[in-house]
């Protein structure tokens, strides 16, 4: 398939003013067309050749239009009568002709990724997508549930985009994906794995009050909306019939949670999202409120909002009054109970590879007063798509205290210090009571016996005197 440069009248690519046919004057130089340069005894012979003959631009179509019909028939020849072995297929089940003209060529045909209910039987390929920034505390705990995923690792391609970052993210990455790919276990090495750098400028600090903040939101969602796409606009392959979106602070999720997502065959799909709390915070709490069904309430604040404006869900300014997927949960419900939503979070999102195909996408803008995640969900709702969420499918994210929670447990803390400073101090009072006791009784132990003494050398002294007023009464007697 490696054609040169076609002309419609059929000359050469390079040709010089002297051949040029279209020169009938002869100003750009004598030609052989040209009677002028011709001898005289030669004019007639010329013209009754000439004439006879079509033009050059005519025969030359005709041969090309042969050559072309028997360059069709020599290859439907050939397709026919080869072996099955002339023509393989490609793992990745795109159709590959091994032919040396066209061995740079590769033939995809989409029909053929556009996702499925059995996907692991299909051999359908996964694309994780996985946005890092100052990421590197979560990574031990990221790697260790890509080592426990049961969907088969060499069908999963691994993207990740490390952005503005200040600890040693990327470093730490790329040792754990050299761990993870070269293990003697079997089975355990991922397939095609890009690590994407690109910063944003991203402002806002990593630390719960800035991240979740209500004046950082609208920002914020733009820019990882921004890096959302930069990272599957480089990553995405016509191979890839699925996307999964995960982020690297999920601490519990079932191992089987691709094929259990996949399973419901929807063109987007969210698990609820939770997160553990301490005892004294009531133990667990939704986390993700994202996901959600559209409102009455919500339609009209949107009209009242600039166009620029993007609506957050779980701040007092926005009185959205949406149901949301994570408020339905029930720990004891049916985990494939389906519930319809208009926005999706971005903690865990499984979406067919056409979805984004089609042009949905994470808008970096307002649209529809949403960005991000919220914005991808409308969008592919407005382009007829499926958007679902399972509200007893339950993923856990890992507890990140809040601004009140930090300063609840530093009362907590404090109290804590003070009572144990207070029992401290009852405990060392009582010691000395103790001590202060135990002289009081040693000394009046010692008096008692003292006075005992003095007692008996009295009672003692009383009978000495008694036998000695005895004694001459006796001795009279005698």
């Amino acid at each position: 398939m490696n054609r040169h440069g076609a002309y419609t009248n059929g000359y050469p690519a390079s040709w010089r003013k002297d051949d040029d046919p279209y020169d009938p004057e002869g100003r750009n130089g004598p030609w052989i067309g040209n009677k002028e340069d011709i001898i005289d005894d030669e004019k007639d012979s010329w013209d009754h050749k000439w004439k006879g003959q079509r033009h050059p631009q005519s025969s030359r179509r005709k041969l090309f239009r042969n050559l072309g019909i028997l360059a069709v028939a020599a290859i439907l020849l050939f397709w026919f009568m080869s072996p099955t072995d002339s023509i393989s297929w490609s793992s990745d089940s795109a159709l590959a002709i091994e032919l040396d003209e066209i061995e740079t060529v590769r033939y995809y045909d989409l029909e053929d990724v556009q996702g499925s209910k059995h996907g692991w039987d299909r051999e359908e390929r996964v694309l994780l997508c996985t946005p890092l920034r100052d990421a590197s505390m979560h990574l031990n705990m990221f790697f260790s549930h890509l080592r426990n995923l049961t969907y088969p690792h060499h069908l999963i391609d691994l993207a990740f985009l490390v952005s503005d970052s200040k600890d040693d993210t990327e470093e730490n990455l790329q040792r754990h994906l050299e761990q993870l790919q070269n293990d003697p276990q079997a089975g355990m090495a991922y397939g095609e794995i890009s690590i994407i750098h690109k910063d944003f400028g991203q402002a806002v600090g990593q630390d719960v009050e800035s991240r979740h903040g209500f004046t950082a939101q609208a920002p914020r969602r733009k820019l990882m909306a921004r890096a959302r796409n930069w990272l599957l606009s480089a990553s995405l392959r016509p191979t890839h019939s699925w996307v999964y979106w995960r982020d690297a602070d999920v601490e519990t999720c079932p191992f089987t949670v691709i094929e259990d997502l996949m399973a419901h065959d929807k063109d987007v799909i969210v698990p609820n999202v939770w997160r553990p709390l301490p005892d004294w915070l009531g133990g667990e709490q939704p986390y993700d409120l994202n996901s959600w069904q559209e409102s009455e309430t919500a339609l009209g604040l949107a009209e009242t909002l600039d166009e620029d404006a993007v609506i957050v869900e779980g701040y007092a300014e926005y009185a959205t009054w949406r149901p949301h997927l994570a408020y339905l949960r029930d720990p004891y419900g049916d985990p494939d109970v389906e519930m319809e939503l208009d926005g999706v979070g971005g903690v865990s999102i499984l979406a067919k590879a056409r979805v984004f195909r089609a042009g949905v996408h994470f808008p970096a803008f307002s649209f529809e007063r949403h960005a991000e995640t919220e914005g991808f969900g409308k969008m592919a709702k407005r382009m007829q798509y499926s958007v679902v969420g399972l509200p007893h499918y339950t993923i856990w994210h890992l507890y990140e205290p809040s601004v009140d929670d930090l300063k609840h447990m530093a009362e907590m803390e404090k109290e804590k210090q003070d009572r144990e400073k207070q029992e401290a101090d009852e405990k060392e009072r009582m010691k000395k009571v103790k001590e202060e006791f135990k002289d009081i009784s040693d000394q009046w132990s010692k008096d008692k016996q003292a006075l005992q003494e003095e007692e008996n050398q009295e009672l003692q002294e009383k009978l000495q005197k008694v036998r000695d007023r005895a004694k001459p009464k006796d001795a009279e007697k005698n």
